[in-house]
This record gives structure tokens, sequence and C-alpha cells, in this order.
């Protein structure tokens, strides 16, 4: 078996795409996933499998759309990529209201994107994840996950610095 933290894109967010924890968890072991965790109400799982990554990515997206007729982008990795992604983030953590991680569904050779008017906010683009750093606010930057799946062309889905550490740390318990 192998652990993976699994991150869903657009789940109950702003009203969204509505779908409780408890039925999602439910449905992942119904999928005959092990050790089935979530935390918050934003897509956050942690899981145990024998599958790769991708299987695991593609069972969860095709149960979600047969189950509550959402089409979720979901990606995967497993704690050490996790763990190495938090330690190359290249900017300063020391106000995590203003640290996040934007997760790519693949690599990209792209290390700069065109986006105007993002002020002092700060990006560095890094194999498969967009490291932010932004001072103006989360709710203020132009470096939205948006426009980051946009320039990139790519599914991409973002986490701020207290997410991403919890579910290491669930993920490594």
């Amino acid at each position: 078996m192998k652990r993976y933290i699994v991150i869903l894109r657009g789940i109950n967010v702003s009203g969204k795409n509505k779908l409780p924890m408890v039925d999602l968890r439910d449905m992942l072991n119904e999928l005959g996933f092990q050790n089935v965790q979530t935390y918050i109400q934003s897509g956050n799982i942690i899981l145990d499998s024998k599958d790769t990554k991708e299987i695991v990515c593609q069972k969860i997206k095709e149960a979600i759309a047969a189950k509550f007729g959402y089409d979720i982008p979901v990606l995967a990795r497993t704690p050490e990529e996790w763990e190495s992604t938090l330690e190359n983030y290249p900017f300063s953590q020391e106000n995590e209201k203003i640290v996040a991680f934007t997760f790519l569904d693949k690599v990209t050779k792209e290390s700069v994107i065109e986006v105007t008017g993002i002020n002092e906010d700060e990006y560095k683009i890094v194999d498969d994840v967009v490291y932010l750093y932004c001072p103006s606010s989360f709710g203020k930057t132009k470096l939205t996950n948006s426009v980051i799946e946009k320039k990139l062309k790519i599914t991409a889905t973002t986490r701020n610095l207290k997410t991403t550490l919890k579910l290491l740390e669930l993920a490594t318990s």
C-alpha cells in the first residue's frame, strides 16, 4: 500500500459543487481505498492504495462524476513529494497568510507567465508546482488559480501554507 495526499479542485466553493466530506469518505471506502481521512470541506484527502497516483486520480474523478455529477480535477502526491514541495518553497514563510502552493496536474516547462498588476506578489514555477508569495493578500492577488491554469494551459489547485502543512502532518502520522 502507498499513501497519497489527494486534492480536489472546486469542491464546496461559494456554494458550488457541494460534496459533504462524509459522503466523499464513504465513496472512497467503497472504492477500496484504505485509511481514508478528509481535512476541512475543500476536498483534501489522505488515503492508502495499491494503485498508482494516476489510477487513484482516475478512479476518484470517475466516481465523483458518476455519484455526484461533478467533473472535478483530482491531483495526488506522495507524502515525500508533498514534503519536498514544502522544503523547496523559495520565499519567506514567516507570514503563513500570504504563502500558498498551486499544485499542477503535470510538469510544465514554463518558468514565467505574463500577469499584469501583481504588484509585490511573487511566484516561482518549478516542475509541477507554482510557489506563491502574496503580500497583497489572496483576496486581492492577480495570481489566482484560474489565471495560472489559463496561462499554463494546465489543471491546477491551490492550497495555503496552513492546509499544506496539516495535510503533510496527517499523511505522516
